[in-house]
């Protein structure tokens, strides 16, 4: 598999509320760098992400790229507290994958939705 479609399983799988076949493409030594801040290993990673897949209603993939060793994803989701939320991943991958990824996304209508 390419990156990109490494990538595209990933997110197929986490969308679909699939996440133990999401976690299949991930590292077990993931770095993950999202606006919270730096998270390291499949474990901190899963406790960031699985939350997150388990609020989301829908997700349509605006734009992908890859070459031989990053992809990058800009999508758009509706989730329970907020309707729509974009979002961005840029992923190294390597040997089918996920290493590193680096998430960019508006923390600020999901703070708003908790009040």
């Amino acid at each position: 598999m390419t990156p990109l479609e490494t990538v595209l399983a990933y997110y197929k799988a986490w969308t679909s509320h699939d996440f133990d076949l999401a976690m299949e493409y991930v590292a077990d030594d993931i770095v993950c760098h999202a606006p919270a801040g730096q998270l390291v290993g499949a474990e901190a990673f899963r406790a960031f992400m699985e939350p997150f897949s388990q609020i989301l209603l829908s997700s349509a993939i605006h734009g992908s790229f890859g070459d031989e060793t990053t992809a990058m994803l800009m999508y758009g989701t509706s989730t329970r507290p907020v309707a729509d939320a974009p979002g961005a991943e840029l992923h190294t991958v390597r040997d089918g994958r996920i290493t590193e990824l680096r998430i960019i996304f508006d923390r600020l209508p999901f703070e708003q939705a908790r009040n």
